[in-house]
């Protein structure tokens, strides 16, 4: 099994589910998906399968038996070892602490703004700012209701956290628009193209060809 699979951020999504009970890969890619949206768009159920592979194989997550459901065909129930609690906590140490500097796809479109002109930059930033605005309404109602319902916050502490993010992205998409508005932030004049130069007039480059 490739070295990658343990290093894939999935693993270690996992890891923290089955701290919390034994489960089968298709209860795990269900839950997956309802507990984020990251990972409802990136968790591909071969990718699932391949990262419990991997984390059976390295000794992290052990094999508790097969479990049948109605008519449906058994499915293997894996449960973390203490060497997998042991990588678990490592991992949440080490990520906890140090912030990587991550990429994502908005901070690479961010970086070329500059070419959808003033009126194209604040069209798009308007149009993301409030498709956020929507997302961040209906996630902030999610989280109330799981609070009151009784979830204990610490379960759901991950969204707080995108809510935080979402609403920094917000602050600082709305400044820009502004700043564009009133000119602050200004886009460079485009250099003026050089004319190409004129073709060669045949007739003059039969004459000096003959007086050569």
């Amino acid at each position: 099994m490739p070295r990658r699979a343990l290093d894939n951020p999935i693993a270690l999504a996992v890891l923290g589910l089955l701290l919390e009970r034994p489960s089968h890969p298709h209860q795990m890619l269900t839950e997956l998906r309802n507990r984020s949206d990251s990972h409802a768009a990136a968790i591909t159920r071969g990718t699932l399968y391949n990262t419990v592979g991997a984390l059976a194989t390295a000794g992290w997550v052990a094999s508790q038996g097969r479990q049948r459901a109605g008519n449906r065909p058994e499915r293997t129930v894996y449960a973390l070892t203490p060497t997998g609690r042991d990588e678990l906590v490592r991992r949440l140490d080490s990520e906890i602490r140090n912030p990587e500097r991550e990429f994502t796809q908005f901070l690479g479109a961010v970086s070329y703004l500059g070419a959808l002109g003033p009126t194209g930059a604040v069209e798009a930033l308007t149009e993301r700012a409030g498709r956020l605005q929507q997302r961040t309404t209906a996630d902030r109602k999610r989280l109330a209701d799981a609070l009151a319902a009784g979830v204990p916050r610490l379960r759901v502490i991950e969204a707080e956290y995108a809510l935080c993010l979402a609403h920094a992205e917000q602050t600082w998409i709305t400044s820009v628009i502004d700043d564009i508005r009133t000119g602050s932030l200004t886009w460079p004049t485009a250099p003026a193209s050089a004319a190409p130069p004129a073709p060669p007039n045949r007739g003059e480059s039969n004459r000096d060809a003959d007086s050569a």
